[in-house]
């Protein structure tokens, strides 16, 4: 999420954005923005000075670590890490394609470090297997646009049937999960990808145009437009005075997540900002975002079909 400030405020440029993969923010800002598809564990406080946390004895490291890289030995496994060194008042750790990321004060010594590694592991291994299925995701073969192939659409797979020397058209069959295109015999896959994303879009439209209403009455707000998007990192966004975009290949997932993407941007309209009163908000009309939000975060966007 990225919230756009000026010194006095202009409805129509105050937005805030629902990212791809959004991170929680970490407790300061750094020096050199994270890499893309980050996963930020909230920071813990650094130990006092007078405080030397004694370390456990560590079984040797099985190989050598990357350069830059230290290692620590958490149960029987042994995780490599990067060590950042700042004006920071606290520890922080962010997972990234590159791994697990440690950021410190300068006072704090490699003891205490360490320790704090290990009062988080839970979460640090949690987050390094989401990244590896992640990135086993997006090793997976893309799409193949032919006869057979399997669309995502609402979270189901539907089958492309393609019928050449038939009357240029599209039809879904919601019993077959089949979706039928019409094309000339000469078509190429570009026209078939043309014809296919036109009807997504159709869909979306629809689809956003009937879910937006219901979230706004619960909410008791009143949007002023919605426009589809194209973006290639949100899933949506909100200015302040009501104007909201919402990215067509939602309509790849299932109807909950898009919903969720819906009862927050609207809830913005109530909080413009991330704050737990806005959380509050979007668990108000949308109990189960947490869930949601996770499915979303852990969707990568390259096993989506390309365009």
């Amino acid at each position: 999420m990225k919230l756009l400030r000026h010194s006095q405020p202009d409805p129509n440029q105050l937005t805030l954005q629902l990212d791809f993969f959004t991170p929680t923010p970490l407790e300061t800002k750094q020096e050199n923005p994270p890499p893309a598809f980050v996963e930020p564990e909230p920071s813990i406080p650094a130990p006092e000075l007078t405080h030397q946390s004694p370390l456990p004895p560590m079984s040797p490291p099985i190989g050598r670590p990357a350069d830059g890289m230290r290692r620590i030995q958490l149960g029987e496994h042994h995780i490599d890490y990067a060590l950042l060194r700042s004006k920071r008042r606290s520890i922080g750790f962010l997972i990234s394609d590159e791994g697990l990321r440690v950021t410190a004060p300068k006072w704090v010594t490699l003891g205490e470090i360490e320790n704090a590694i290990r009062e988080k592991q839970r979460w640090i291994f949690s987050k390094l297997n989401e990244r590896r299925e992640r990135s086993a995701r997006r090793l997976q073969p893309q799409m193949q646009w032919r006869d057979g192939a399997t669309l995502p659409y609402l979270g189901q797979d539907v089958t492309l049937r393609i019928r050449a020397h038939q009357a240029a058209g599209i039809a879904y069959d919601e019993e077959t999960l089949e979706l039928t295109v019409g094309l000339p015999a000469d078509a190429g896959e570009q026209q078939l990808k043309d014809r296919v994303q036109g009807w997504l879009q159709a869909r979306a439209k629809e689809t956003f145009a009937a879910r937006l209403p219901v979230y706004a009455e619960k909410l008791g707000v009143t949007y002023q437009s919605f426009a589809l998007s194209s973006a290639t990192t949100q899933w949506g966004s909100c200015t302040a005075d009501g104007r909201i975009r919402l990215n067509w290949r939602l309509m790849h997932f299932a109807l909950p997540l898009i919903d969720y993407v819906i009862a927050h941007e609207l809830s913005h309209l109530r909080e413009m900002n991330h704050s737990p009163r806005f959380w509050a908000t979007v668990q108000s009309i949308f109990p189960e975002f947490e869930t949601a939000k996770r499915a979303l975060r852990e969707s990568a966007p390259e096993t989506l079909p390309i365009f």
